[in-house]
C-alpha cells in the first residue's frame, strides 16, 4: 500500500493513490447519488481529469457504474464487498442463528436483507438442505417496490421518503404480476397495519411468493427485513399466515439485539 509522504517544498503530505481512490469510493457511496464528475472533485479535492481516470478504472471492475447522464454510483462489486462485511457484524453474528432457526421452523428460504438506497441487498441467506435453489445471492440487490423485503422496509418509512423512491411514474415489471403503479404500491403496504407482515406474490421472481417483516436499529429506524420465501404451491395463504407472525418474531429478535438487548431466541421458537 502507498501511503503518503510529505511535500518536500512545504512539508505537507502528499496523498498517495491509495487515499485517494478510498476518498472516491466514500464520496460515491455518500448521500442517495448518483454523483457528478464536478461534485466528487469538489468533495474529494482531487482534481478533475484524474477523478474522471479513476472512475473510468472503478468503472472496469465493477467497483463503480457510470449513468447515461455521466454521473456514477457505486457498483455491485462494492455492494457485495459491503454485504459480506456486513454479514460478519455483531447484528448479523446474533441474527444468524435466528434466521437458521426460521428456516427449520419453516422449511423454506429465509432471506436477511439492508436497505441500500431504492434497493435492497441480501446479507445473508439460509436454504433447506434439498430444495428448489433460489436465484439470490448474498451481496445481490433487489428493488424495494416488488420485493416482499423492500415492501417491508417502505412500510416503515417516513412518507416523504416513501413517496420519493416510490415517485409518480409506473415503476418497471419485473414479471406479469409486478405492482408497476406508485398508489398500488402504497396500497399494498396497509397490509403491514393489517396483519403485522408484507406479502409478495410472484412479482419479483415468476414462481416465487414471500413473506417478510421489517429489522430496525435502536432508534427504531428501518435499516432492512427478513422474509421466507417458497414457490407459490408450497406456500400457500394458508402458510402465510402461519409463517406471517414467525417472520415477524423473527425480524423483532433482530432489531432487539440491534437495540442492545442481545438475542432472545425464545420468541422464534415459541
Amino acid at each position: 500500500m502507498r501511503r503518503a509522504v510529505n511535500n518536500p517544498e512545504d512539508g505537507q503530505p502528499v496523498r498517495g493513490s491509495v487515499d485517494k481512490a478510498l476518498d472516491l469510493l466514500a464520496a460515491l457511496a455518500s448521500g442517495d447519488g448518483p454523483h457528478r464528475l464536478a461534485e466528487l472533485a469538489r468533495e474529494t479535492g482531487i482534481a478533475k481529469p484524474t477523478v474522471h481516470r479513476m472512475l473510468r478504472t472503478m468503472a472496469e471492475s465493477g467497483f463503480a457504474v457510470g449513468t447515461e447522464g455521466g454521473a456514477y454510483h457505486v457498483g455491485p462489486r462494492f455492494l457485495g464487498m459491503a454485504a459480506a462485511a456486513l454479514a460478519g457484524s455483531r447484528g448479523n453474528q446474533f441474527a444468524r442463528p435466528v434466521l437458521e432457526e426460521l428456516q427449520r421452523r419453516t422449511g423454506h428460504t429465509v432471506h436477511y436483507a439492508v436497505r441500500h438506497g431504492n434497493e435492497a441487498i441480501y446479507v445473508d441467506k439460509v436454504e433447506p438442505a434439498q430444495s428448489y435453489r433460489m436465484t439470490s445471492r448474498v451481496g445481490g440487490q433487489i428493488p424495494l417496490y416488488c420485493t416482499a423485503v423492500g415492501r417491508a422496509i417502505l412500510a416503515r418509512l417516513p412518507e416523504s421518503e416513501r413517496a420519493e423512491i416510490l415517485g409518480t411514474a409506473p415503476l418497471p415489471a419485473r414479471t406479469e404480476h409486478t405492482l408497476t403503479d406508485p398508489d398500488a404500491i402504497r396500497a399494498a403496504l396497509a397490509e403491514w397495519d393489517e396483519r403485522g407482515f408484507l406479502t409478495e406474490d410472484r412479482q419479483n421472481e415468476p414462481d416465487i411468493r414471500c413473506v417478510a417483516a421489517p429489522v430496525t436499529d435502536g432508534l427504531g429506524a428501518v435499516i432492512g427485513a427478513i422474509s421466507v420465501s417458497g414457490l407459490v404451491f408450497t406456500l400457500d395463504e394458508e402458510s402465510i399466515e402461519v409463517y406471517g407472525p414467525m417472520v415477524r418474531a423473527a425480524a423483532d429478535e433482530v432489531s432487539a439485539t440491534l437495540g442492545g438487548q442481545g438475542p432472545r431466541l425464545s420468541s422464534v421458537r415459541s
